[in-house]
C-alpha cells in the first residue's frame, strides 16, 4: 500500500528530544565535558519553573506539565517558545532528580553544564556525564494527561519514558529506585530527486516508486557489529567511565576518553563481525517504497516521508537493546517540475494562461477559446476596447488548496499588431488614421492633395468631432474609392 504523504509532512514534529549529531551523521552517546572556567550561565531552574526552594516535588510536577503544555513547539508558534521549551526540560530534570537538586542547591550553575548535566561541583567530574541519567531528559514516574485535544503522553513519553510510554519498558533493573532512561538516536535523511509533469504536480499523484539506497541493519550480526557470542571489553584507559580527569592550573577538568571515544567500551579486532567491519550497518543497494505525493507541488519543494530512511551508523550490543532506541531517518524527495509551455504558476495557488489576440479582435471586441489545465476549454468574451496585459480572472480553477478550494486561473491578453501585408491592408489602416485624425501616422497609398478647398478641410474637422457624420462619411468613401481604384489601376 503506498505512503500518503500530506503537506503536514513539511512540518517537523518535537516528539523526542534527541542528542545531538555526531561526525557519523547520527546522534552520538558521547558524552563532552568542559571546564569551570568554559560553563556558561545555568538559568537558575526555580525561576524558570517559578516555584520556590521550598517546593514539593508534586509542585515541582505541577508547575512544569502546565508550562510544558503552554510552550511546546506544537502548540505555541511564537519564535522563543521552542527555547522556552528547553529550557523549562533542563530546569525540570534538575529539580526533580533530588542529587542534582542538591548539587544545584550547594554549588549553583557551577555544578552544570551548558546543558544542564552535573559536572560534580567546581573543578569536579560528575557522575551524570553522557546520557542516561544525565542525558538532559526529564524523569515522569506520574505519565500525562491530555490537554487541550493533544496527548501530551504521546508527545513526551517516548523521550521522557513516561507512564505507558516507550521509555516505561526500560525502567527498572536499579536498587536506587530511580528509573532508567533509554537513550534514542536517529539516522541520517537520505534525499530523492523526483520528476513530475506540471499536471500531476498541480493534482498530486498516486502510487509513485521511490527507489534509494539506505543503511541497514547488518543481516550477518543483526547491527552488533560483533561475532556470535562475542562481547565488548572495559576500555582499560578509562576504566568503563568513558572519561579520563586531568589537573591543570590547580583546576581538575574530565575530557573524553580517546580511546573508546566516550563509550566506555572497546571491540577487540578478532571480535568484529567480519561483513560490516564492527559497523553494525550496511548498505542496501536499492530499497523501494511507494507513496502518493500530494497536490499543488511546485519545483523545488521537498516532500518528507518520515521513518523510511538510513538506519543509526552505530553498533549497538545485544544486552542493550532494551536501553538504546534507534530510528530510521528520513527520505526527502526533492521534486522538479517540467514546465508547461502553456501554463505557469504564480503565488502559489494561481495558474496563468498568455493568450495572444489580433487588435481588430482587442479593438471591436469578440470570443476567444482558452485551454485550462483541466484538459478542457473555456470560451471566454473579449470586450470591446480591451488593452494589452489586461488580465481575466476565472475563480476556483487554479491549484487546489488544503480546504477543497482551488485558485485562479488568469488569463493575460497580448495584443498582437502585425505589419500590412497588402495595399488593402495598408489602404484600410490609412483610412483609419485619416477618419480618425491621426496625422503623425504615415501615408504611403494616399497623399492629401495640396490647395484643398475649404468644404474638405471642414469635412475633416467634422470628422474629428463626429465620425460618423454624414459629411464625414462621405469623405471617408470617397478616400477608399479613390484609394481603391488607384490600386487597381483604374487611374
Amino acid at each position: 500500500m503506498p505512503m500518503n504523504i500530506s503537506r503536514g509532512y513539511y512540518m517537523l514534529k518535537y516528539r523526542y528530544r534527541l542528542p545531538a549529531i555526531g561526525r557519523f551523521g547520527y546522534q552520538e552517546r558521547r558524552a563532552f565535558y568542559a571546564s569551570a572556567l568554559q560553563l556558561q550561565q545555568l538559568k537558575n531552574p526555580y525561576e524558570t519553573l517559578g516555584v520556590n526552594k521550598d517546593a514539593s516535588s508534586s509542585q515541582i510536577k505541577k508547575a512544569y506539565y502546565k508550562l510544558a503544555k503552554q510552550y511546546h513547539p506544537d502548540i505555541n508558534k511564537e519564535p522563543n517558545a521552542e527555547k522556552k521549551f528547553h529550557d523549562l526540560q533542563n530546569a525540570y530534570e534538575i529539580l526533580s532528580d533530588e542529587n542534582k537538586k542538591q548539587q544545584f542547591d550547594q554549588f549553583g550553575a557551577a555544578a552544570f553544564d551548558s546543558s544542564g548535566n552535573a559536572t560534580g561541583g567546581p573543578g569536579g567530574a560528575g557522575g551524570f556525564g553522557g546520557f542516561g541519567n544525565g542525558s538532559g531528559y526529564a524523569d515522569f514516574s506520574g505519565g500525562f494527561g491530555n490537554f487541550g485535544g493533544i496527548n501530551f503522553e504521546d508527545l513526551f513519553g517516548a523521550a521522557f519514558g513516561g507512564g505507558g510510554g516507550a521509555g516505561a519498558g526500560a525502567r527498572g533493573g536499579r536498587s536506587s529506585g530511580r528509573a532508567s532512561m533509554f537513550r534514542e538516536y536517529k539516522g541520517d535523511s537520505t534525499e530523492v530527486t523526483h520528476r513530475l509533469k506540471f499536471k500531476d504536480a498541480i493534482f498530486g499523484s498516486k502510487n509513485v516508486t521511490l527507489q534509494f539506497k539506505v543503511l541497514d541493519p547488518c543481516h550477518k550480526c543483526h547491527g552488533s557489529g560483533l561475532k556470535p557470542n562475542a562481547k565488548k571489553m572495559t576500555c582499560p584507559s578509562c576504566h568503563g567511565t568513558g572519561t579520563q580527569v586531568h589537573i591543570r592550573g590547580g583546576f581538575q577538568m574530565a575530557s573524553t576518553c580517546q580511546q573508546c571515544g566516550g563509550e566506555g567500551t572497546i571491540t577487540k579486532p578478532e571480535d568484529t563481525c567480519p561483513t560490516c567491519h564492527g559497523e553494525g550497518v550496511e548498505v542496501n543497494s536499492s530499497k523501494t517504497i511507494t507513496v502518493d505525493l500530494p497536490q499543488g507541488l511546485q519545483d523545488g519543494d521537498v516532500v518528507r516521508i518520515p521513518g523510511q530512511g538510513s538506519y543509526p551508523h552505530m553498533a549497538v550490543e545485544p544486552d542493550l537493546k532494551d536501553s538504546v532506541k534507534l530510528h530510521r531517518g528520513d527520505v526527502l524527495v526533492r521534486i522538479r517540475v517540467d514546465r508547461d509551455p502553456r501554463f505557469t504558476v504564480k503565488n502559489k495557488y494561481d495558474i496563468w494562461f498568455t493568450k495572444e489576440i489580433p487588435i481588430t479582435t482587442a479593438a471591436l471586441g469578440g470570443s476567444v477559446t482558452i485551454p485550462t489545465v483541466d484538459d478542457s476549454q473555456v470560451r471566454l468574451k473579449v470586450k470591446p476596447g480591451t488593452q494589452n496585459d489586461e488580465i481575466i480572472s476565472i475563480p476556483n480553477m487554479g491549484v487546489p488548496k488544503i480546504n477543497g478550494e482551488r485558485g485562479f486561473f488568469r488569463v493575460q491578453y497580448k495584443i498582437v499588431i502585425k505589419k500590412p501585408q497588402s495595399k488593402a491592408e495598408i489602404c484600410l489602416w490609412e483610412a483609419l488614421a485619416d477618419i480618425t485624425n491621426d496625422n503623425s501616422a504615415k501615408r504611403t497609398e494616399t497623399q492629401s492633395k495640396s490647395g484643398s478647398s475649404d468644404s474638405e478641410s471642414s469635412a475633416a474637422k467634422t470628422a474629428t468631432i463626429n465620425p460618423d457624420n454624414p459629411s464625414a462619411l462621405g469623405r471617408l468613401e470617397n478616400f477608399i474609392s479613390n484609394t481603391f481604384k488607384k490600386i487597381k489601376g483604374g487611374e
